[in-house]
């Protein structure tokens, strides 16, 4: 059986079903969850993971049975936060060796990517998508219709993820072997390029289909345009002899100096 909440005679939620479902009250459940590894499902969170790169609407479509069962889109579970983090951790330590950092070096560059790069600029670009969807792309603007900010930072999570692993984890081993990427040959920087290409490219693609999933949200399709100016830029790139890999090891290098 689907769980229920109880209504009043007007159809409103009673009071204790109203306050179960603030914003506080999930914000409160889902940290304190974080420090209950027994109470999480990392087996689904590993499958989500999966699915990104194989088949990301089906990860959105548990988001569906999520709001049916829960009453809410946002996850209710941080095993897949728990499982990013470790796997952002094991990268950038990775990204230290092939750069040659000392130790000293790798923790100060693992907490400017975990506190800057991904939990940083994640609050950021999640709070700017919920305001421009709850201002622009609403349907019918109505206070039990709109995107909740907890399912802005999961779109954004479930997006990171193959940025993380094309950009921080196979993109490792080509930095120094096989093509070197981090050089000035063509070779290099055309396969570099390529990878970031993908990397970004995946991101947008996967932050459309979390937006385009909300049955109340309308012309999702502008999330779409910005495939055009990362062309321009890629066959720029390409043309001119950008190195962006080349540009972010020597920013790491920069950040722990």
């Amino acid at each position: 059986m689907l769980p229920t909440t109880s209504r009043e005679g007007n159809g409103a939620l009673s009071s204790r079903d109203a306050a179960r479902h603030t914003a506080g009250a999930k914000r409160y459940k889902y940290l304190r969850r974080l420090f209950h590894f027994k109470q999480m499902d990392f087996e689904f969170a590993l499958w989500q993971m999966l699915y990104l790169f194989t088949s990301p609407q089906r990860v959105y479509r548990n988001f569906h049975y999520r709001k049916q069962t829960k009453d809410q889109w946002a996850r209710d579970d941080p095993a897949f936060l728990v499982l990013l983090s470790i796997w952002l951790c094991v990268s950038t330590v990775g990204f230290g060796l092939v750069l040659d950092m000392g130790i000293l070096e790798t923790v100060k560059l693992l907490l400017w990517v975990v506190f800057i790069d991904c939990i940083g600029v994640g609050l950021l670009i999640s709070t700017l998508m919920w305001l421009v969807t709850n201002k622009y792309l609403l349907k019918h603007p109505s206070k039990d219709y709109d995107v909740e900010w907890g399912y802005a930072f999961d779109v954004h999570l479930n997006a990171f993820y193959p940025l993380l692993v094309i950009l921080h984890f196979l993109q490792l081993f080509f930095i120094n072997h096989i093509v070197m990427i981090n050089s000035d040959w063509f070779l290099g920087y055309f396969v570099g390029n390529t990878l970031w290409l993908i990397a970004i490219g995946y991101y947008l693609y996967i932050t459309f289909l979390g937006y385009n999933a909300l049955p109340f949200l309308k012309n999702t399709v502008v999330l779409l345009y910005p495939f055009a100016l990362l062309s321009l830029i890629y066959i720029l790139s390409i043309s001119l002899g950008w190195n962006f890999t080349q540009g972010l090891c020597w920013f790491y290098k920069y950040r722990v100096q």
